[in-house]
């Protein structure tokens, strides 16, 4: 929602720049002034860029300094949700329910995206369903405001000036109306969340009306765009994200790294195997995780996993989508259930793990709150040596056990 104290760049630029120095409760019209100068600055970068005069005015005509907009920039705290709290919201009954509403709504649009573009439906809903909500929540704030906000503010100036630039390349290519260009306070849009040099890069026009609109209510579009992205991505139909799977006891958690892969059967050989006790099919080269350790779920993962990756490399969001496709086409809950309160640990926690295994004799090469190879290796010998399962995962009940 929008702070109450937006002010107009109208308004603005009658400021006068011989005013006294203001009172701390002014600050946000100081700032606000400041963003007025730095508009028009602008103009000329935009110009720069291809952006017409009427183009930017009509943008700009109601565009506004947004505080909330800064206040969230700078207030981001690092925050990690459980497993099992963040997979039972991604993939709830509820969701997973809904899911399957849409699939059957628009069977019709994902059998001609799914034959254009190569990409199952069920994988394109549950994009759908963690980005939106089912374009239940597709964001309400102004983006050229926000947009303009933060490039101004500075904190990431160049990121979002570049995603001003495309966003008034869309408004100038007819794709929307400024009034209607609506998104998060971060800058993303429609059903299924583009940033806006995403959306120059890979938004269709699906239906045919000249325009690329994953704004209204018809999601043809921005389901569309979402298979069009994955598909450049290198989306193999028919792949599956991940196969959840069982080790065997005693297992080398070494091998649990994206960075080692081998084929199905060359982890069959290593005692991993499908819920089902079979060797997972052979689906290509795939890597094995184990999200929580040695006591939640593990995974072989595919290709398909990474291009997942390339909206959001958060390897909870990857499984997120993932395992809500499956459950949108049918597949049932995970056999191994995720530990209950478990969560990785902020950075703060991270180094003073490092610090207390480093103390305790078991050396992580330094303490940068990055754990790494080092780190793992570590958190092995120390789980060894205490009798406990040696799956190096950098855990809060490890992090407390060494307290």
């Amino acid at each position: 929602m929008l702070l109450a104290k937006t002010l107009s760049i109208a308004f603005l630029l009658g400021f006068s720049p011989a005013a006294p120095v203001p009172a701390p409760d002014n600050l946000i019209q100081v700032q606000a002034n400041g963003f007025a100068n730095w508009v028009a600055n602008f103009r000329s970068r935009a110009a720069a860029k291809g952006i017409t005069r009427r183009t930017f005015d009509a943008a700009f005509a109601g565009a506004q300094y947004l505080p909330e907009t800064v206040r969230k920039d700078r207030n981001q705290s690092e925050f990690i949700k459980p497993m099992s709290e963040y997979m039972g919201t991604a993939a709830s009954n509820a969701r997973v329910k809904n899911g399957r509403d849409m699939m059957r709504k628009y069977g019709r649009l994902l059998a001609r995206l799914e034959a254009t573009y190569g990409v199952n439906p069920h994988i394109i809903i549950a994009f759908w369903g963690m980005e939106s909500n089912y374009g239940a929540r597709r964001g309400d704030v102004p983006l050229i405001s926000t947009l303009a906000t933060l490039a101004f503010d500075g904190r990431r100036g160049r990121f979002f000036e570049a995603q001003l630039i495309s966003a008034l390349k869309i408004l100038q290519r007819g794709d929307i109306a400024p009034s209607q260009m609506t998104g998060s306070w971060a800058g993303a849009m429609g059903h299924t969340q583009f940033i806006p040099t995403s959306f120059e890069a890979y938004a269709v026009d699906f239906t045919g009306d000249g325009r690329r609109d994953i704004w209204s209510d018809d999601p043809s579009d921005a389901l569309a765009s979402t298979a069009a992205y994955i598909s450049r991505f290198g989306w193999t139909k028919g792949q599956p994200w991940g196969v959840e799977v069982r080790l065997p006891a005693n297992f080398n958690y070494d091998r649990s790294d994206r960075s080692v892969k081998m084929s199905p059967a060359q982890w069959g050989q290593l005692g991993v195997r499908g819920t089902n006790g079979q060797v997972v099919p052979n689906y290509g080269t795939a890597s094995l995780i184990t999200p929580t350790g040695g006591r939640g779920p593990a995974f072989l993962v595919f290709r398909n996993f990474d291009v997942i990756s390339r909206y959001n490399n958060a390897e909870a969001y990857i499984i997120g989508v993932g395992h809500l496709g499956d459950r949108i086409r049918g597949m049932g809950p995970l056999q191994v259930s995720w530990p209950a309160g478990e969560r990785n640990l902020f950075r703060a926690e991270r180094r003073e793990l490092q610090e207390r295994l480093t103390r305790a004799g078991f050396n992580t090469n330094g303490v940068d709150g990055k754990v790494g190879p080092a780190t793992r290796r570590a958190i092995r010998a120390y789980q060894q040596a205490a009798g406990m399962p040696a799956d190096g995962f950098a855990s809060l009940s490890l992090l407390q056990r060494l307290r």
